[in-house]
Formats: structure tokens, C-alpha cells, sequence
């Protein structure tokens, strides 16, 4: 979409936004012949803010003020620098603010990719089950699809929680359908597969798109989304989710001025890949309309919010570590490395985040090893964990030279089951043992609102005043009575 036009675009939205506002709000029951890809268009055009349950409207704003403190602190690293500078090569209407940096303004789907960066640059953002980070793919185009708008077709803030829901649903459902998605990805990484399907939904949503425009939005990202594993612990990885949520946002704006998609790109057909491109097993299922009673699949599982940036298995090995560490302690008074002979690491097969000797930030935070040695050393692990100086302490290599990696046929790649184990083999022939199933923040085991509040001061002080951040923090938990949604992005 060319962002010349962008003032002739706002108007077509509106105008768009506000017929479908005052469409009838009963929905008809589904109908025999409608398809997989159908049904999900329906969902998306049909639900409403009163299907929305209070246990879902909580834990999808926990989600939103996480996702934004991420981001914020994620506006300090070098990764987010860079695409910010790519970003601004582009002369364009800028409409829409970006994180971290209150003077700079970008075109909406510009702003949408370099907040998305942010949101995963240092892997801080929350992760559901099956493995996807749900927020960081939605939550940008939102924020960006709000200000693009004019002011007579401003989304109130349950409009905006409604589309963020909307963008979770789908990317959960998707994910529900293949077998292979439950486990730690080896093939494409998910946000930038389900993430995009679920902007696309979301932006769908919060601009009123009408069900067949609905439909061709979900076909067009599918075209737009994938990216491989292989860029994991790179640089790169953080563009999965810029891309997401950049690609899903112009999916929907592409379909809002008429463009077309194949309209059975959820089904499973044989000798033609929709959807099913992506995974090895795929059985699609139609998603029900709110008027069969749906139950949003944030109301049956909680999200997993991370307490130090790094990859989510890293938090069973920490946890762990921190367990062991403390009965050497009591053991031997103090913690001495020489002490040791070996460090046994009992951890799932995953061979992206299986790493010896990491060199690098983007390695350390995808090193089983290095978050295990590093909570044994330090007893914690924190944002300054993976600064060049602590990556390469001599006594850091000297640990990480003690471990020993093992592979319990138990302790499966996939982030319901697994667990992370780390036994110390003293010289002495004594062994201490820690064991972690279920580590604090876990959908499980979850953050509480004091934790919560903590982690967000934490990440959003680094760019902002106290007083702004305080502001996010009352507007997130009184969103749904925010009479315009933007003034959350222009907090930023």
C-alpha cells in the first residue's frame, strides 16, 4: 500500500469501520457448506466485545503491558537501531509512534515491523503453548492500525482489546492443528507462520473488515508468512516478528481496498498446500461463531511471561541451577567452582538451543549451558547477563568447560512436559542435584501482579520517565474503558 494515498486509505477504513459497527450483531448459525477458511472469516467479522469473558480480558492485558515493557527496553539494543535506521530511509506519511522514541514517527506498517523487532530483540516476550510468542506479533499493528485511523474512526479501547483477543485466537487455533506445532520448533519459527495469519486477523478486526474481506486478508498473509529456524540466535531472529506483524497488518489493508486470495487457504485440499505448507501434519477444524457459545483458548491456558531475556527453556535450566546452587551453598558455605568436577545438564533434544560455548548475546540467550552456568555463578540471570563482558568471563568458560549434556528419553522438546535438571559432581564424589518442572512465570506456575509490575517498571524506565510509565500502566488496566485507543501508542 502506497502511503501517498494514506489520507484516501483512512477515509475507505472509516467509512468501512463504521458500516460494520452498526451491522446487526446476531450471527447465523453455521452453515453445512461452510469451509475451515470460512468459518474462520466469520469469527473474525462476528465476535464482539460481550463475548469477551473477565478471565480473558485479564490475562490478555497482563499480556499487552508485558508485551510493552519488552518492547520498550527491546528499543535500546543494537538489532532494533538498525532496523529503526532501514525504516527511516522511506519517505512516507508518518502517522504512528515507535517504542522507546517519543520525536520519531514512521508510516504505520513501518512502525508496526520496527516495534516488532523491539518486542523480540532480546527474546523477553511472552510464549504460549504450543510454542508461539502470541503478543509481539499482534500487538504492534495494533497499536500502529490506531493512530493510521482518522479521528471520527478511532477505536475506543475494548475495540483494541477485542482485536488483540481476536489476533491470539487465531494464532492459537492455527497452531491446535498440527501435532508438530506442540514441540520445540526445528523448521519454521512460529511467530513468523501463526504470527502473521494472527495480525492479519487482528488488524482485520480492529478496521471492520467485512467477512469476505476477512477471508482474502488471512489468504494474503499466508502468502506473506514463514521464516526458518536456522536464523535462530541471529540478529535475524528478531525480524520474525517485525515481519509478522508488519506483513499480517498490510495483508488486511490489501484486502480492505479489494485485493483477492485463494478463500479455502485454512482447508486441508489434497495436491494443493494452503495453510498445510508450513507443517508435516495439518488437520484443520472449523473455528465456532460466537453464537455456538465460544470459549477463547486464553480462558483455558494462561501465557508464560519470561523473568530475564532468553529463550523459554532457558528458564527450567536457571530455575534449576539456582535450586542446586543453594545446596552447595549449604553444602560448602559458599559457592566455589573448583569444588566441582562436572555439571550434568539433563535437557530436552533441541539442537537450536543446545550451545557449549556461545559467543554472542543472540547465542547466549539460546545456550542451555550458558543460562545454566551463569545462575550457578552469579545466582541470578538478568538483562546484563548477556553483555559482551559477561559472556566472556574467564570464569564463566571455566563452568561452561565442566558441563556434560544429557538426554532423558522422559524429557520431551515440548514447553508443557519438559523439565531442566542440573547435577554438580563434586571432587568429593558427592552429587547435588537440582530439578525445576515448572518454573515461576510458567502459563503453571504464573507471574503474580506484583512480579508483573516489577518486570514492566524494570523494562519501560530504561526510555521512559517515571510518570509515563505509571500512565501506561493505568491506561493498560482501565483499557477497555479508554474512549480512544491511540493515546496508548502515543504514551510511547
Amino acid at each position: 500500500m502506497g502511503y501517498l494515498t494514506l489520507q484516501k486509505s483512512q477515509k475507505f477504513l472509516a467509512s468501512s469501520r463504521q458500516v460494520h459497527k452498526t451491522a446487526a450483531h446476531v450471527v447465523a448459525r453455521r452453515a453445512p457448506e461452510e469451509t475451515v477458511t470460512s468459518s474462520f472469516a466469520s469469527f473474525i467479522h462476528a465476535v464482539r466485545p460481550e463475548h469477551l469473558s473477565k478471565t480473558v480480558c485479564h490475562r490478555s492485558k497482563r499480556m499487552i503491558l508485558d508485551s510493552l515493557g519488552v518492547g520498550l527496553v527491546g528499543s535500546t539494543t543494537p538489532v532494533f537501531d538498525i532496523a529503526l535506521q532501514y525504516c527511516r530511509l522511506y519517505s512516507s506519511v508518518a502517522v504512528s509512534s515507535v517504542y522507546g522514541k517519543p520525536g520519531v514517527k514512521l508510516s504505520p506498517t513501518l512502525a508496526a515491523f520496527t516495534n516488532g523487532v523491539a518486542t523480540h530483540s532480546m527474546d523477553f516476550d511472552d510464549t504460549w503453548h504450543p510454542a508461539t510468542h502470541p503478543s509481539g506479533a499482534v500487538l504492534p499493528a495494533l497499536l500502529a492500525a490506531s493512530q493510521m485511523l482518522p479521528p471520527s474512526a478511532k477505536p475506543n479501547g475494548m475495540d483494541f482489546l477485542l482485536a488483540f483477543n481476536v489476533g491470539l485466537e487465531v494464532q492459537g487455533r492455527l497452531m491446535h492443528f498440527s501435532t508438530e506445532a506442540h514441540n520445540i520448533p526445528k523448521r519454521f519459527h512460529p511467530p513468523s507462520v501463526v504470527g502473521t495469519m494472527g495480525s492479519a486477523a487482528a488488524t482485520a478486526k480492529l478496521l471492520s473488515l467485512s467477512m469476505a474481506q476477512c477471508t482474502h486478508a488471512l489468504g494474503i498473509a499466508a502468502s506473506l508468512a514463514g521464516a526458518p529456524m536456522a536464523n535462530a540466535a541471529t540478529q535475524a531472529k528478531p525480524l520474525h516478528i517485525g515481519n509478522a506483524t508488519r506483513l499480517g497488518f498490510e495483508a488486511a489493508l490489501l484486502a480492505a481496498r479489494g485485493m483477492e486470495a485463494n478463500p479455502f487457504i485454512l482447508d486441508d485440499i489434497p495436491g494443493c498446500s494452503g495453510f498445510s505448507a508450513f507443517y508435516t501434519t495439518y488437520h484443520p477444524k472449523p473455528l465456532s461463531t460466537p453464537s455456538d457459545r465460544h470459549e477463547f483458548l486464553l480462558e483455558k491456558q494462561d501465557i508464560a511471561f519470561k523473568r530475564f531475556p532468553a529463550h523459554l527453556g532457558m528458564h527450567w535450566v536457571a530455575d534449576a541451577a539456582l535450586s542446586v546452587r543453594n545446596l552447595f551453598i549449604n553444602y560448602a558455605g559458599s559457592f566455589s567452582p573448583s569444588l566441582i568436577r562436572t555439571i550434568v545438564l539433563k535437557i530436552p533434544v533441541s539442537k537450536y538451543i543446545n550451545r557449549p560455548f556461545p559467543s554472542s548475546e543472540h547465542q547466549a540467550r539460546h545456550s542451555f549451558q550458558f543460562n545454566a552456568c551463569t545462575a550457578l555463578l552469579d545466582g541470578e540471570v538478568g538483562l546484563s547477563s548477556f553483555m559482551e563482558s559477561s559472556i566472556h568471563r574467564p570464569e564463566l568458560r571455566e563452568l561452561l568447560d565442566k558441563v556434560v549434556v544429557e538426554h532423558p528419553e522422559d524429557n520431551v522438546a515440548n514447553f508443557d512436559k519438559m523439565y531442566g535438571e542440573v547435577a554438580l559432581l563434586l571432587h568429593s564424589g558427592d552429587v547435588l542435584t537440582g530439578k525445576c518442572d515448572t518454573f515461576y512465570g510458567h502459563w503453571r506456575k504464573p507471574l503474580s501482579k506484583e512480579s508483573l509490575l516489577k518486570k514492566f517498571r524494570s523494562n519501560a524506565s530504561h526510555v521512559l520517565p517515571e510518570e509515563k510509565v505509571e500512565t501506561i500502566i493505568t491506561m493498560v488496566d482501565d483499557l477497555e474503558n479508554l474512549s480512544d485507543s491511540s493515546q496508548l501508542a502515543c504514551s510511547l
